[in-house]
């Protein structure tokens, strides 16, 4: 017979145990074996404490425990079981065992909910080895279809699709769920917020949104000893103004504004030539759509102006782009009256990493809380969030269902 956790700590260290490497990172991509035997044993474990499980078309896994009311509608709790290649025990794998743990609970203690309660093991969330992102998520609200991921292949040139066909999904239509009222995610901070404010639970306002941007600049090429300052086409120049102007505007806005140039390619790249061909990467952030919109619309024509100026070529190419997401006011409302009548000390914050909940937030009433990630490490091996954190959130996730289910 199978050893199932007991709970939190071993629960952690069970699922990570799937995907596991000698170094201490998880890797867990989506559709692969170790991906497959994660979920096959989630499911094994759901269905040891009494949940009814079953799995979607394309791998989402459920656990139910259902209300006696055949049209009550869902709430549902959960996270993503896919990490990024060598990634931590915790971010994703958190918010689906304390999902369990607080079903286990309340149907020791409280028995049938009036509203079904469902924990999901979202299939994929990371985008790590296909470049689709939320797919999990992205199907069940309707966002996605099958129709996006034709020709999609990862880095060995596997198909997305021959490779959920191999994990034996995607053969059947998929259906939208349309009995989800509420969704709820427990998860990680992924950042070192709650860890320098001191404080147990962050209580998200709002995911923010994002866009990303590849900046082209063309210039010429010349000798670096016999071209005069005055007569050059430096693209590298040009560029380090772009860039300058860039960080100097973000602070005309408020802090919640977030930017930086992550990749930078200079051509020819040569000690003793002027570059005339660079190209870097934008990404901004923040939690209204407004105010991002202003600033990339603002540094996109800075741009413009200082290639003019310099007698440059620039192009400015939006590649990504996500939606903010609002939180539902009035459960963050519930879940500070939880931490305040159980001495726990909360931090209304935003999330500036995207997760699952935020394409739930344009169907339902959604939120998101965090418990601290130490040193904000995430995505790494070096992942730690200690047992006192992990319960505290999972004692605010009992709590929060509680008086959402079951106080009808």
């Amino acid at each position: 017979m199978a050893q199932f956790p007991t709970n939190l700590n071993e629960a952690i260290e069970w699922l990570a145990s799937f995907g596991g490497e000698p170094e201490g990172g998880v890797t867990r991509t989506l559709y692969s074996q170790p991906w497959k035997e994660a979920q096959q044993a989630l499911k094994g474990w759901m269905e040891e404490v009494g949940l009814l499980t079953y799995y979607d078309a394309i791998g989402n896994l459920f656990g139910r425990l259902p209300s006696p009311n055949l049209n009550a509608p869902t709430i549902l709790i959960g996270s993503h079981v896919d990490t990024v290649k060598s990634g931590g025990k915790y971010d994703g794998a958190y918010g689906i065992i304390a999902g369990v743990l607080a079903l286990l609970h309340l149907k020791k203690q409280y028995g049938e909910p009036s509203i079904n309660l469902e924990v999901v093991s979202f299939c994929e969330e990371e985008g790590s080895r296909f470049p689709v992102a939320l797919w999990g998520s992205g199907m069940m609200t309707g966002i996605y279809s099958y129709k996006d991921i034709n020709n999609i292949k990862d880095s060995e040139g596997i198909s997305f699709e021959t490779a959920m066909m191999a994990a034996g999904f995607g053969l059947t239509e998929y259906r939208v769920r349309k009995d989800i009222q509420t969704f709820i995610e427990l998860h990680i901070e992924q950042g070192p917020t709650l860890e320098k404010v001191e404080k147990s639970i962050g209580i998200v306002k709002a995911i923010v949104g994002q866009k990303r941007f590849r900046v082209t600049v063309s210039g010429e090429s010349n000798h670096v000893g016999t071209t005069s300052m005055k007569w050059r086409q430096d693209a590298l120049h040009g560029a380090v103004n772009m860039i300058h102007d860039l960080y100097e505007s973000v602070k005309e806005y408020d802090e919640d504004l977030v930017t930086s140039v992550g990749q930078l390619f200079v051509e020819p790249n040569v000690p003793n030539v002027i570059p005339n061909h660079v190209q870097f990467t934008v990404d901004a952030r923040h939690p209204k759509e407004s105010v991002l919109h202003s600033f990339c619309q603002r540094f996109t024509e800075q741009f413009h102006d200082h290639a003019q100026k310099m007698n440059l070529d620039s192009q400015v190419e939006m590649w990504h782009e996500v939606q903010p997401a609002q939180m539902d006011h009035s459960l963050n409302e519930i879940i500070q009256s939880i931490c305040t009548s159980n001495s726990i000390t909360f931090h209304r914050m935003n999330s500036g990493a995207g997760h699952d909940a935020q394409l739930f937030a344009r169907i339902c009433p959604t939120t998101i809380l965090f418990v601290p990630s130490q040193g904000g490490i995430s995505h790494s091996p070096l992942e730690y969030t200690s047992t006192q954190d992990l319960e505290k959130g999972l004692e605010v996730l009992i709590q929060l269902l509680h008086q959402l289910a079951y106080n009808h």
